[in-house]
């Protein structure tokens, strides 16, 4: 019910327009299909895609064009950290640190479903350290899904586990700004967010980024596997023996520094020894290879730059 709605306000007229308005302002200075947006990969998750406040369209700086192009389709609550973390009231349901995300505790189809022999380790369902990521990349629960919004009395502990439309509409008002509320709370799914930002659109054709790939569903039998353990007994044969070891984790100790770094590879400890989880490669926050710019900034939030394989090589032996 809650995406069908959506799915209507998402390929509604007033939908359309609103973002043609906004893109053509930039579309009339710009080549349509190399559009520059604040996502610049630099200087810190204030820059990437995984800023929720920020509009993925720069508008040109002559042109007076209050508001974000988005701010109709997720609340914009003007913080970076708020759309995951709440330093009061975190999401009891998940062990993920002063989490502000609604929990779906969905079933994933996972790697197994394939009955593929390639796999070493047991697989089990995503763990925390997956699940974060899968509640926006799932694409069943709306972008701006959160517990506590910014500001006094805009909490609701049962948004923890169910998604409540009339709280992300009639509790956040960023009139205050100039701007109008949501009108819609869309997930990064094929009729919602991708109703746009995929090719075929018209919105595409005007310049929308492409998100398929960051939309992964609750289908995970075509990724790499998450929730699987590392096979201990083939250490020093098929996989590299992480040589670093803290509470919650084991990681490979590039540095021999004994700290585990954003740059490091890691598995979790979650009861069922060492697992792959998204976050043992990727980190939400970005890593940099030197310099704190776009051409030392690891693609795709990787902790290690996968040029020559370089993810893959960490960890399996071939």
């Amino acid at each position: 019910m809650l995406l069908s709605k959506q799915a209507a306000v998402c390929n509604s007229p007033a939908f359309f327009i609103h973002v043609i308005l906004g893109l053509v302002v930039s579309v009339a200075l710009q080549a349509a299909d190399n559009l520059p947006t604040f996502s610049r990969n630099s200087d810190g998750v204030t820059n990437t895609r995984h800023n929720m406040a920020l509009s993925n369209l720069v508008r040109p700086p002559d042109i007076t064009f209050s508001g974000n192009t988005m701010d109709a389709y997720r609340n914009d609550y003007g913080e970076v950290c708020v759309y995951c973390h709440t330093p009061h009231g975190a999401n009891k349901h998940i062990d993920a640190p002063l989490w502000n995300r609604t929990f779906n505790n969905n079933t994933y189809t996972t790697y197994l479903a394939l009955g593929s022999s390639s796999v070493d380790g047991t697989i089990g369902q995503p763990g925390a350290s997956s699940l974060m990521c899968l509640s926006c990349h799932d694409g069943t629960l709306p972008v701006d899904s959160v517990i506590n919004m910014p500001g006094s009395g805009k909490y609701l502990s049962s948004q923890q586990t169910e998604v409540s439309l009339t709280f992300l509409q009639e509790k956040w008002d960023n009139t205050e700004f100039g701007l109008s509320p949501a009108v819609a709370h869309l997930g990064l799914n094929e009729t919602e967010c991708l109703a746009c930002h995929s090719p075929g659109t018209e919105i595409y054709k005007l310049g929308a980024t492409d998100f398929r790939a960051a939309a992964l569903g609750t289908d995970l039998s075509d990724d790499h596997p998450v929730g699987v353990q590392l096979p201990l007994n083939q250490l020093g044969t098929e996989f590299v023996d992480p040589t670093g070891s803290r509470t919650g984790i084991r990681y490979y100790d590039n540095n021999g520094d004994n700290t585990p770094q954003t740059n490091e590879i890691r598995y979790y400890i979650t009861g069922n020894g060492p697992e792959v989880e998204c976050a043992s490669c990727h980190d939400p926050h970005g890593v940099w290879n030197g310099a704190r710019t776009k051409e030392n900034y690891n693609p795709t939030f990787l902790r290690v730059n996968n040029d020559n394989s370089a993810v893959c090589y960490t960890c399996h032996i071939k």
